[in-house]
């Protein structure tokens, strides 16, 4: 039986999950009888809680415990992993790519839009085939492989050339994403290089490139300004109003003129809206143009939210709100209570919310906190952040597992094993296959 009310949304993330599970909750009956039915498309059958992403890297956490399965928390609604490829609001249709096999067309009723925002780059030499996301939970536990394995190689040869390669590590972009990653894998690899032998603290080169003269500007300038002094006091080399030129050859080009020997380049230089709001109309920085009723302009059945939306801020008449997850979680419970308005013929309400303030993660026991005007260093702002974003984690279950990896971790030390066969799988079985067929030929 087709239901009468159709609800696509388009991702699974932050926004997707908690709109799919308010109505999944508030539409029981609906969806129990079949008068209502919710999909949701995504190329991850999980969301990823991207402000763990850091501690993920550094083995604070386990990576899959900052992760959650649509499939679970959402029994009631219909998973599909693949990539939407097209929206017709006019035909209210979807052009949807499965993983495998061919596209289809999806209709709907109601349409939830957000995708999210992707990785922003820039057109620079080498950047796509050297450079190291981090944005997603595959790339954060790569990374922490990558760089486990350069202190693996470093501790394995005699060659000074090598070692500087491998233990130099150039991080761009300062925002939440670069400076928490940053610290928390610094952290890690101090942590870590006692047990690599002839490897310490100081013989390890750590670059923060920003190309704008503060970094972290979340927090405010003055924390801003005194997270740089403390990151330079780690020995930790931040260059602002600095950008890459290229990254060709295991060197890292600055337009200073500098050139650094370099393996590991992570780019988190900011982000950008979906490429499919060019589906739709746009409004703000290319973001899909959205009411303070989290309807896209133009319709009265589609509704918009997250990175991908420019929604008003309210409490900041001309401004818009920025695209962070304590705007995420508030316009995902708002949009989701529009839209059954909207379904049931009643009156929506436009999404209000004063931003509370920033919190951001130096590693372990360090960090900065602006709440309500209010600043915040040191123990007490790394406790806020995991207090905090441990109560906008998903699930109870998530929650508690958490708490587990944080509390064994008082207890035992974190673990520094490299595995890089992650990345290459099949490399050692490809070896054997090989090796047979060498010695076959051999006897021949």
């Amino acid at each position: 039986m087709t239901p009468s009310s159709r609800i696509l949304v388009v991702g699974g993330g932050n926004v997707g999950m908690y709109v799919a599970l308010r109505l999944q909750r508030r539409l029981r009956k609906e969806l129990k009888q079949g008068r209502v039915g919710i999909t949701i498309a995504d190329l991850d059958s999980y969301m990823t809680y991207q402000p763990f992403l850091p501690e993920a890297a550094a083995g604070n956490l386990e990576p899959r415990h900052v992760v959650v399965s649509l499939r679970r928390v959402l029994p009631r609604c219909k998973i599909l992993s693949g990539r939407i490829c097209d929206i017709d609001l006019a035909g209210k249709s979807a052009r949807f790519a499965p993983m495998e096999g061919p596209e289809r067309v999806l209709g709907y009723d109601y349409l939830v839009f957000c995708p999210g925002s992707i990785t922003k780059t820039l057109p620079i030499p080498g950047l796509a085939e050297n450079g190291i996301g981090f944005k997603t939970v595959e790339e954060a536990t790569h990374l922490r492989n990558h760089i486990l394995g350069k202190l693996d190689t470093a501790a394995s040869t005699d060659d000074p050339e090598v070692r500087a390669r491998a233990l130099t590590f150039v991080f761009v972009g300062a925002g939440y994403a670069g400076v928490e990653a940053l610290a928390e894998l610094e952290d890690m690899t101090a942590d870590a290089c006692r047990y690599f032998h002839g490897i310490s603290r100081d013989s390890m080169r750590w670059i923060l490139v920003e190309a704008s003269d503060h970094i972290l500007p979340e927090v405010g300038p003055e924390l801003g300004r005194w997270t740089t002094d403390e990151l330079r006091k780690r020995g930790i080399d931040v260059r602002l109003n600095t950008r890459v030129k290229s990254v060709e050859h295991d060197v890292v080009v600055l337009d200073d003129g500098e050139s650094i020997p370099c393996e590991t380049l992570v780019w988190t230089a900011g982000v950008k809206a979906n490429p499919l709001v060019e589906h739709l109309p746009t409004g703000d920085r290319g973001r899909v143009a959205a009411s303070a009723e989290l309807l896209i302009d133009g319709t009265d059945f589609a509704f918009a939210a997250g990175d991908s939306a420019a929604v008003p801020d309210l409490t900041r008449p001309g401004e818009y709100c920025p695209p962070n997850a304590q705007h995420a979680v508030r316009q995902s419970r708002r949009l989701a209570d529009n839209l059954i308005a909207t379904m049931r013929g009643r009156q929506r309400r436009p999404y209000r919310h004063k931003n509370a303030g920033s919190v951001a993660s130096l590693g372990l026991h360090k960090g900065v906190a602006n709440i309500y005007g209010v600043q915040v260093r040191g123990f007490p702002a790394w406790f806020m952040h995991r207090s905090y974003h441990l109560t906008r984690m998903p699930t109870l279950n998530r929650k508690a597992r958490i708490l587990m990896d944080w509390t064994l971790a008082l207890f035992f030390k974190r673990e520094v094993v490299a595995l890089g066969a992650l990345a290459r799988p099949r490399e050692e079985f490809e070896f054997a296959t090989r090796s047979q067929e060498e010695a076959a030929n051999a006897r021949r």
